[in-house]
């Protein structure tokens, strides 16, 4: 029973030491720091802890889905303001014949 208990206790110490060496536990420390002294606690904790866990900087799959969006959106733009400006033309083609029609009467 005690080797099982000193195993155990080993991973535990491996597995703590590892979380120092990375930095999650001074992370981890300092998120439950502003969480402490935030004046208005939120009404959710967990999301607390999300929102200031993901600090860091955005998935590089995420920067490229967002760059093809955003080409896509200008393209689309593009065309809408091309189809608008011809719309217009086409508009002043009707009103005008009917503007003349008006100053006969």
């Amino acid at each position: 029973m005690s080797a099982t208990y000193k195993t155990s206790e080993s991973k535990r110490e491996e597995f703590r030491k590892y979380l120092e060496k990375e930095g999650v536990l001074d992370n981890l420390t300092k998120i439950l720091v502003c969480l402490y002294e935030e004046p208005e606690k939120p009404v959710n904790a967990l999301d607390f802890l999300k929102q200031h866990l993901h600090g860091g900087p955005p998935e590089s799959n995420d920067v490229e889905t967002l760059r093809l969006e955003l080409q896509e959106l200008r393209t689309k733009h593009e065309t809408v303001l091309t189809e608008n400006e011809a719309l217009k033309l086409k508009l002043q083609e009707y009103e005008a014949p009917a503007e003349e029609k008006e100053a006969e009467s």
